[in-house]
């Protein structure tokens, strides 16, 4: 691959004192189709989380609303070790038969959704629990307060938001410690630029949500593309190195099902870009 052109930090301090290593895993993919249900083979996914761990990522990222329950349980009974990765997870989302994300802000519902994750995680304490999405019909304020209350409890070392302006994120912080923000964020899709520029600022780590979907973008797709023939490599890998020499904060978490994908996207991490070649993809009109 190219030589290195370009500086970045190969690891992150989540709310400080959580060290990851930046390019994570997303376990949103292991569980049943359109995410409701158990994943065709169980055993399978457990091997998906067992081998990201054996190749070195310590951060892996769920939801208490993938499955719904599943991805967490999965989690709870692969990593026998609590010290094999940061684990986050998030609470705010209701599903439906159908496949709907509902948001669902309710204090009492997230002090209760935290009580299932712990217990579906094998933990006492979640590493990292993060607000998914804020609600309509509930105060942000007094969702927010809920996480603060988890994390007095010590029911979770870490909160986080997803989905958030910059001004929820601002109003977050004076309620609690922010240690990240997960919010939609890719080479074809940079609508929240500021609020990844307001995380650098705070020293907050933002993750990425669909780090990867730019690559089926007409644009993206075919620049993407481009550069990948250049070094060699597959557009997953460039999207997520771009992400990675983008910005020190980013901490992608690409997801899959597959073992052959996982070991394919976590080569990105080796993957350095040369100016060009970030030139070329930062001229991408974002959608």
């Amino acid at each position: 691959m190219a030589s290195d052109t370009t500086s970045r930090s190969e690891t992150f301090d989540i709310g400080g004192d959580l060290t990851v290593n930046r390019l994570g895993f997303g376990a949103m993919r292991i569980t049943g189709e359109d995410i409701i249900g158990r994943p065709a083979d169980e055993e399978e996914a457990k091997r998906v989380l067992r081998r990201a761990v054996d190749l070195g990522v310590d951060f892996v990222d769920s939801a208490d609303s993938y499955g719904p329950g599943v991805s967490e349980r999965l989690i709870g009974e692969a990593l026998d070790d609590p010290d094999d990765a940061v684990v986050a997870s998030k609470a705010g989302l209701l599903r439906t038969r159908e496949g709907d994300w509902l948001p669902h802000g309710d204090p009492d519902f997230l002090k209760n959704q935290v009580l299932c994750s712990l217990d579906r995680l094998d933990t006492d304490t979640i590493d990292l629990y993060q607000y998914h999405r804020p609600d309509p019909d509930t105060d942000f304020e007094e969702s927010v307060h809920a996480f603060a209350e988890m994390k007095d409890a010590g029911q979770v070392a870490h909160v986080g938001l997803s989905n958030v302006t910059v001004e929820q994120l601002e109003t977050a912080t004076e309620i609690v410690d922010i240690a990240t923000v997960q919010n939609r964020y890719n080479v074809g899709h940079r609508d929240d630029e500021d609020v990844l520029r307001a995380c650098e600022e705070k020293g907050v780590g933002f993750i990425p949500w669909g780090p990867m979907y730019a690559v089926d973008e007409d644009e993206a797709a075919s620049t993407l593309d481009e550069v990948a023939d250049r070094r060699g490599a597959t557009t997953r890998q460039v999207a997520l190195a771009w992400l990675l020499a983008h910005s020190d904060v980013t901490l992608p978490i690409p997801g899959t099902s597959s073992v052959d994908h996982l070991e394919s996207n976590l080569a990105a991490a080796d993957l350095s870009l040369t100016a060009e070649d970030m030139a070329a993809l930062n001229g991408i009109d974002p959608q």
